[in-house]
């Protein structure tokens, strides 16, 4: 017998209805109770207002009957949503839920990124409701998922923002439980986002000029493969998720260029961005070019390698080293070096619209969020100019 199966049997358990006469009459019977994890007593008061004894008994009877179908058609009395499915025990539930968010990843619906991220809070969550009695998917609701995010926001004090991330997910999540007839309604329709549009914008984060110099000196002295990808992202401007997928076939010294293919690009369109020189005496440093053309640029240990490994290996080692041996604050992150190199770009007056192509930006629009006002000079023109007034 399967989990689920078990889950269902426990939970349909019962004793038959019995009549139970004195001064007040009453129908008599257990039923499993899922909140309580054991069997509890159901007592239903016959109506007085039949005086005739016989009637009464008979009243009872036919009760008794129309009781003892219900239970016997897997009817609960202390459940009042009466789907199958609500009786999935809540681990079963969150098992088919991982492997529907590995279907996403291997059809390539949803990025790796985001699967982990999903994954995370998901395991954030049930360490939470570990305390909270959380046995069957039907307990999955509002109250509760209300409880939880004032936990987080609240009593771990948390940011607004990762408030808001975990209130998207359980919508998300919510709902996918909803279509599986887990639960009846959607749990986290009433939960709400706040701070509007100016928290949902993306933080750009700068990493100044003299960290940039600590962080090149620590990784020549600690992990040269790891600067190398530091480069690529902050050079090439190439995303941490894109750039797991470099294969060395993909890297042109002669041309000096990198091609990100379709099936890696955050648009899924491909495109050639510049390698700089800098970025290949690197590579030429670190023997990159000795490994066959199929091998990844970054694979175990940031180093060439067969086997892909996920863009998680950067932050990591971001997060577990650098931030913690060069004291830098959680604001600047492995994916600010994207952000720093746009804006160094600007910076040494390089033209937007090769800014533009380098970031695979969709529009200048896009590019001119990351031009500092501190160095936007005045236009001569303007300036000088002696109107009629």
């Amino acid at each position: 017998m399967s989990y689920q199966n078990s889950a269902h049997a426990r939970i349909r358990q019962y004793s038959l209805p019995q009549l139970s006469t004195g001064k007040d009459w009453y129908i008599v019977y257990n039923a499993y109770d899922p909140d309580a994890g054991r069997m509890r007593r159901k007592r239903m008061r016959v109506t007085p207002k039949i005086k005739k004894t016989s009637e009464r008994r008979q009243y009872a009877q036919d009760v008794m009957q129309r009781l003892t179908e219900q239970l016997r058609s897997g009817w609960n009395p202390w459940i009042t949503y009466q789907a199958a499915e609500a009786y999935t025990s809540w681990t079963e539930a969150c098992d088919n839920y991982r492997s529907t968010l590995g279907r996403l990843k291997a059809d390539g619906c949803l990025k790796e990124k985001t699967i982990y991220g999903y994954l995370r809070m998901l395991d954030t969550f049930n360490d939470w409701a570990s305390d909270q009695q959380l046995r069957y998917t039907f307990q999955f609701d509002r109250r509760l998922l209300s409880r939880f995010i004032d936990w987080i926001w609240l009593d771990r004090g948390l940011s607004i923002r990762t408030r808001n991330n975990y209130v998207t997910w359980l919508k998300i999540f919510s709902r996918w439980l909803q279509s599986k007839e887990y639960i009846e309604a959607d749990a986290a329709d009433g939960l709400q986002l706040f701070g509007g549009k100016a928290q949902s914008g993306k933080n750009r984060t700068i990493i100044p000029a003299e960290a940039m110099e600590r962080l090149r000196t620590y990784c020549q002295d600690q992990n040269t493969h790891f600067l190398l990808a530091c480069y690529v992202l902050y050079y090439c401007l190439i995303r941490p998720n894109e750039m797991s997928y470099i294969q060395l076939k993909h890297i042109s010294v002669e041309r000096g260029t990198i091609y990100i293919p379709d099936y890696s690009a955050k648009n899924g369109k491909g495109a050639t961005v510049t390698l700089p020189d800098q970025v290949i005496r690197l590579m030429i440093q670190l023997r990159i070019f000795e490994h066959p053309d199929h091998y990844y640029l970054f694979s175990a240990r940031c180093r060439p390698g067969k086997e892909r490994h996920t863009a998680k290996q950067f932050s990591d080692f971001w997060d577990h080293h650098i931030r913690r041996d060069l004291k830098f604050p959680m604001e600047w992150k492995f994916y600010s070096l994207k952000d720093t190199g746009i804006t160094d770009l600007i910076k040494d007056n390089t033209d937007l619209l090769s800014v533009r192509n380098q970031a695979r930006h969709h529009s200048l629009l896009m590019t001119d969020i990351y031009t500092p006002h501190d160095i936007e000079a005045a236009n001569d023109v303007i300036r000088h100019r002696s109107g009629r007034f």
